[in-house]
């Protein structure tokens, strides 16, 4: 499931957001590639250990802890400190599949369920560097306002085209699911909306809704690692 979480972040968050992150200590994007990816990325990085990074980092996560959508769809036993990346002078990151385990230099590893993407460029600030998933149906080309998020599963084949002028900014990150299968947690996403649909026309308390709540509780029970 590929799903864009809108606003995560107000313009003016954006704003805050960009004025710590452009000051910070740019650096060369690979110093995080995998193997595979080191062959495939052009791109400029901010160091995993650097203050902005870790300060926007922080404000990243509790906003999408305090995000329902995301919460919902991602149901995130762990949230990979984010990462923030920059394209620009045709700088590109070609196709591969995100590492299975991630490892941060604190000692944290994660099993990468999912895989975000969180814009902090306005799309008409620059030309190119679309976040391209392929997917059942064909590739899906993703260009988010700032302070959209996009959420896929980490198996997707994925990459970002060449940014012709302007720069791209953007925070990557990975989030270890309670429901490792994707599929189970489409639906158990699929049936939360649902619910909470049922709930708007009728109270939190009519035997449908409770039932329904019921059943979405018992699979998340059943389908959920802690």
């Amino acid at each position: 499931m590929l799903l864009h979480i809108p606003e995560v972040f107000s313009k003016d968050e954006v704003a805050r957001l960009r004025s710590i992150l452009d000051a910070g200590p740019w650096a060369d994007g690979n110093a995080t590639s995998g193997h595979q990816s080191a062959r495939a990325k052009s791109n400029a990085q901010l160091p995993e250990d650097c203050a902005a990074a870790r300060e926007v980092g922080g404000l990243v996560v509790q906003a999408l802890q305090a995000n329902p959508m995301f919460v919902s769809a991602a149901l995130p036993h762990t949230i990979f400190p984010p990462l923030f990346n920059r394209y620009e002078g045709g700088q590109a990151f070609g196709a591969h599949v995100d590492n299975a385990i991630r490892t941060h230099p604190s000692g944290l590893r994660i099993r990468s369920d999912l895989s975000a993407t969180l814009f902090l460029s306005e799309p008409d600030d620059y030309d190119g560097g679309e976040l391209t998933i392929d997917g059942a149906y064909g590739p899906q080309v993703v260009k988010l306002p700032a302070g959209d998020l996009v959420l896929y599963p980490s198996r997707s084949l994925h990459r970002v085209t060449p940014v012709t002028r302007g720069a791209r900014v953007s925070s990557f990150f990975w989030i270890q699911s309670l429901v490792a299968n994707d599929q189970d947690r489409e639906t158990l996403f699929q049936l939360d909306v649902a619910t909470q649909r049922v709930a708007i026309d009728k109270s939190p308390s009519d035997p449908a809704v409770l039932e329904l709540t019921g059943v979405y509780h018992n699979l998340l029970r059943r389908w959920s690692e802690v």
